[in-house]
């Protein structure tokens, strides 16, 4: 199996595995870590190949991609047993490819703002911000001394797309048949000038995202204040210094204004089993036992995860991080509803203009040339 750095935790793998093996005595699960940097050309790879992976964990937006190339098996048959019609449409949906369903839904997160309490409590901050105005005050004054206000990456790009669209703009518009690029627009310009301003109050590397440096590893030195990541994000960090455990807290993105939090964007994984998996019986058990009651209340217990199914929602009861997540998705948004939208993500020039805008550079210009670049991958 393939499965995402940083999806869960070592000791969630490690109880899955056991279990796994205690129940299934002639399967041998090897499960291999893999970045999610370049992870869309490996996976195609593999899929066109003869030696791939049995079962391979993928962002619920990448399945139609890896559809289209014939080399994922339709489980269609599958979802009567799988319970199918109780998923998450959010995740369903984007795993059902002209009526057969190619991916299997794992679970399903979005972002919200993660912060330091003693650090709240330091700088006499009494709740954390209801909307953006009060949010970059609070982080103004968190940005003094030792610590950073928030840790942005120069490339977040989900983050961005969050700002985007509570200004009314988009990354990208429907245009005839075909999709063009939007971030030339004024709206989305108003998106950028609000992340630029957030951005340059901490340390975060200009021309780089949330994995390189990896974000666990930045927090766990424990001069962040705040930093936008899934709330199971917190258990990566207690894990490299458990010193912080119980340090932190909550609350959506904020909005504009403070009757909703700001738009998120709502992704999660599906599993996949490819066609050239020489043990399809077997990755289907393991699939069926990832995705069942008993795994799917772990994963949300452990990694404050919002389960693939909506009968499981109770695991969440009594989470913070969980609590902060579900606000969040009130107001949960989806990147453009284009198949071809997972080759922008392959070649991501959004990432490219952030950085080129936060270096200095003309935003109208460079919004310009990526949208034109969207534009380019968009059209069939």
């Amino acid at each position: 199996m393939w499965m995402m750095k940083d999806s869960v935790t070592k000791e969630y793998l490690d109880r899955f595995k056991k279990d796994f093996a205690a129940t299934h005595k002639n399967v041998t699960l090897d499960v291999q870590i893999q970045e999610w940097d370049g992870i869309g050309e490996k996976v195609t790879a593999a899929l066109a190949s003869n030696d791939a992976p049995d079962v391979i964990e993928v962002g619920n937006t990448q399945v139609a991609q890896y559809a289209a190339s014939g080399g994922v098996k339709d489980l269609s048959d599958k979802k009567a047993d799988l319970k199918g019609d109780d998923w998450l449409p959010g995740l369903a949906e984007p795993g059902n490819i002209d009526g057969k369903q190619f991916g299997i839904p794992w679970y399903a997160a979005n972002r919200v703002v993660i912060y330091n309490k003693d650090h709240f409590e330091a700088a006499g901050i009494k709740a954390p911000p209801k909307t953006r105005e009060e949010w970059i005050t609070i982080t103004e004054k968190l940005n003094k001394g030792k610590n950073q206000g928030i840790y942005l990456p120069g490339q977040t790009w989900y983050t961005l797309a969050g700002f985007i669209w509570d200004e009314g703009g988009d990354l990208a518009v429907k245009d005839g048949k075909n999709y063009k690029g939007a971030l030339d627009t004024p709206e989305a310009l108003k998106g950028m000038e609000f992340y630029k301003q957030l951005q340059a109050l901490g340390k975060g590397p200009k021309d780089s995202d949330e994995a390189k440096p990896n974000l666990a590893d930045v927090v766990s030195k424990g001069d962040v204040s705040q930093y936008i990541a899934v709330p199971g994000n917190v258990k990566l960090v207690e894990e490299a210094n458990p010193a912080l455990k119980g340090k932190f807290g909550f609350f959506p993105v904020p909005g504009k204004t403070a009757d909703k939090p700001g738009a998120s964007f709502t992704g999660g994984s599906d599993l996949i089993i490819p066609e050239a998996s020489k043990h399809q019986d077997a990755a289907y058990e393991v699939i069926k036992a990832f995705t069942g009651e008993k795994w799917q209340t772990d994963m949300a217990k452990t990694m404050s995860y919002v389960p693939n199914k909506t009968s499981f929602a109770k695991a969440l009861d009594g989470d913070a991080g969980g609590a902060a997540m579900a606000a969040a998705a009130a107001n949960g948004r989806a990147t453009p509803n284009s198949p071809e939208w997972a080759a922008v993500e392959a070649t991501n020039p959004i990432k490219g203009y952030m950085t080129a805008v936060l270096t200095g550079k003309d935003m109208a210009a460079e919004a310009k040339k990526a949208s034109d670049n969207i534009t380019k991958t968009l059209t069939k």
